[in-house]
């Protein structure tokens, strides 16, 4: 028994090598994905529609310029009167940071503004900014920080701001900044109140000192803004938006529209609220600032020309906004022997460069990846990831805030086990 069992396995073993060399032909691989397993995407978007974590979604993936998988999965809205469309409507939440980010360094590129810059330089409002300082068993003290933030420090979340959700225990500052509603969450706020408000609100963290992930691509847009004399909807739309064909990419649905918006689901405890405060059915003028890190509403299609412009080095849709040399510098670590983690976001293993978190090793992460690959999500439960070493990108398009970091790392898990060549 055992030497027939010998004999049998022998053949097998020698097939081995021409077997794996056939793979590529048998299966038709596209551009190194296994179709096979790109076919896993329908039934994990499928259990988790079932599962009622969103109603429906978009997964895409490309690599070298070509799509090699996009499917659309479910509803638009929980009910599932209205099947999900490939043009349908995503609220960006803070995926869109990278594109105000991109901003900001073609602006540095042009010699408008420089990293190293005092943001008080350009908004004035600013120069003054106190960090408080706590102590255990003290009254938190306000003192003058040894430098004030740079627009390097805006660009990388290490300027000292927060968001109010996230303050420091023991610190004022969250009461502060949520209760002169700082970061339009109850209702417009125009930009004059925005910079006058905020100039009254400490630092919680010495600047360059801790990535606290943050308002501070809100304050990188109006700086933009101001840099230039161009309200920031409109100096984005100009410079980037509309050169590279993002049509379907604003602050504001217009109302024929809002029937292709994808709807939260109802049970999700984050949507009503959430929901609330994006308000994207209303152009809001001269009567709120365009927030730079949070705002937008995209598609699909939209943001795919985004990340496939960063994967080739600033140029997308034959024009260039980036030199090879800046999207590099970009999307490398500038918080390294800093304080503070991205990994609420990204799992751990990740450092942040300029507006994308940037992995640091192959290890140490939740989801596979490689080093160098960028990523940044929003908390409505979009997500991308681009890998400039496997010259792809991937993203998940969904609305469902609540479980976005399980859906994010879904995808990547899916992703990256799709890729065999």
């Amino acid at each position: 028994m055992n030497r027939r069992t010998t004999l049998l396995a022998a053949p097998a073993l020698l097939a081995m090598p021409s077997a794996r060399a056939a793979t590529p032909a048998q299966e038709g691989l596209i551009q190194g994905f296994s179709p096979s397993r790109l076919a896993r995407f329908r039934p994990a978007m499928a259990r988790e529609i079932e599962r009622q974590t969103f109603a429906g979604a978009i997964t895409h993936i490309q690599r070298r310029g070509e799509v090699v998988h996009s499917e659309i999965h479910g509803h638009l809205d929980p009910a599932r009167t209205r099947a999900m469309r490939p043009d349908a409507l995503f609220l960006l939440a803070s995926m869109t940071k990278p594109i105000t980010s991109v901003m900001a360094m073609m602006l540095v590129e042009e010699g408008v503004i420089a990293l190293r810059d005092p943001i008080g330089v350009h908004l004035p409002e600013l120069r003054a900014l106190q960090l408080e300082v706590r102590r255990p068993g003290a009254e938190p003290e306000l003192v003058a920080p040894a430098a004030q933030p740079t627009v390097q420090d805006l660009l990388r979340h290490t300027s000292g701001h927060i968001y109010a959700a996230s303050a420091p225990a023991g610190s004022r500052i969250g009461r502060m900044q949520a209760e002169l509603d700082i970061e339009q969450r109850n209702a417009p706020m125009t930009t004059a109140d925005f910079l006058r408000h905020l100039a009254t609100i400490p630092l919680a963290h010495a600047p360059s000192s801790t990535f606290h992930y943050s308002i501070c691509t809100d304050i990188l847009g109006v700086l933009c803004e101001r840099a230039t004399r161009t309200r920031f909807d409109r100096l984005v739309k100009t410079r980037i938006l509309d050169p590279l064909g993002m049509a379907d990419t604003a602050w504001f649905v217009r109302q024929p529209d809002m029937a292709r918006v994808a709807m939260g689901m109802p049970n999700d405890p984050l949507v009503a609220q959430m929901w609330a405060s994006y308000r994207i059915d209303q152009d809001p003028g001269d009567t709120a600032y365009f927030k730079g890190g949070a705002g937008m509403v995209s598609t699909t299609a939209d943001y795919a020309k985004f990340c496939q412009m960063i994967l080739d080095g600033g140029r997308g849709n034959g024009v260039r906004l980036l030199s090879p040399a800046t999207v590099r510098f970009m999307l490398s670590d500038h918080t390294l022997g800093m304080a503070g983690s991205t990994a609420a976001s990204t799992g751990p293993g990740y450092g942040f460069g300029l507006g994308f978190a940037v992995r640091r090793q192959e290890g140490m992460g939740v989801a596979p990846g490689t080093v160098g690959d960028a990523m940044w999500a929003g908390a409505w439960g979009v997500s991308f990831t681009i890998d400039p070493q496997n010259q792809l990108f991937g993203m998940l398009m969904a609305n469902a805030p609540t479980p976005r970091v399980h859906t994010r790392m879904l995808f990547k898990n899916l992703m990256y086990g799709a890729l065999v060549g």
